[in-house]
């Protein structure tokens, strides 16, 4: 006797959770007020002062050098390639493959539209700004382009937040999904620190980039859910039209 139960009970609780969309804009404006702030802040000069205190916080000597052991520039060098363009479209693309491998298609549909949209608006952004980066320390990584808002900050907060709510959706357990959100809002904060101690970015530009990346993810989790279910119901159609019966074990357990 062959049991596919654990496999349909997991298919039905996977499609039956997702955040309220009222909580997911809640959190999305917050988010993007924080964001107007920060850039308000930047745009006429407000943030000088403190972005500049917060670049020397952790400097010490005359050649202002971080402070602590020397394993720790390896250490928060490690933390911030996690934000990087190579890890951060590995972990992504590994998502979704995992989600397609689990027939969870609108999650994966959500998740990869969700880190499109995401990459486009920071792009957008950067280029709008057009800030260049600190000079004020001595930059401890390879890094270009514009310098506001934060790319490794605003796309560390979309991947890993959205991954995180999109495997949220296979557990009933609320501990467990808050558990999995939190974990993923302290990584991607790590990474925006990260950003900060290697002298490449400003505080407000790891604070804008979180936020609008945090802000992105939670609006995109509420406004592309429905387009995200129609291209995964049209998929599915089409998987079972191209291969009749395939699917059919869905339906419940056979022997």
């Amino acid at each position: 006797m062959i049991n596919n139960a654990p496999d349909i009970h997991l298919s039905q609780r996977a499609h039956g959770w997702r955040i309220a969309p009222a909580h997911a804009l809640a959190a999305a404006a917050v988010c993007w007020f924080g964001f107007a702030i920060v850039t308000f802040a930047v745009w006429t000069g407000k943030s000088e002062t403190l972005d500049s205190a917060g670049l020397l916080f952790w400097r010490r000597g005359a050649t202002l050098v971080p402070a602590g052991p020397p394993w720790l520039l390896e250490a928060v060098r490690d933390v911030t390639s996690l934000g990087g363009v190579l890890l951060r479209n590995l972990f992504a693309s590994g998502a979704v493959a995992a989600l397609l491998f689990l027939r969870l298609r609108r999650e994966a549909v959500l998740l990869a539209a969700t880190i499109a949209g995401g990459w486009i608006v920071n792009t957008l952004v950067k280029l709008a700004i057009g800030r260049p980066r600190p000079l004020i320390v001595t930059h401890l990584t390879e890094a270009g382009g514009q310098s506001f808002p934060s790319g490794h900050s605003f796309n560390s907060a979309v991947v890993f937040i959205a991954i995180a709510l999109a495997f949220a959706a296979m557990s009933p357990r609320r501990s467990v999904r808050w558990t999995l959100v939190s974990l993923a809002i302290a990584l991607s904060l790590a990474v925006a620190f990260s950003r900060v101690w290697l002298g490449v970015h400003f505080p407000s530009d790891v604070a804008a980039g979180w936020l609008g990346g945090a802000g992105w993810t939670f609006l995109a989790t509420a406004i592309l859910h429905r387009p995200a279910k129609a291209v995964a119901a049209g998929a599915d159609e089409t998987l079972e039209r191209m291969t009749p019966g395939v699917n059919s074990r869905a339906d419940g357990p056979r022997c």
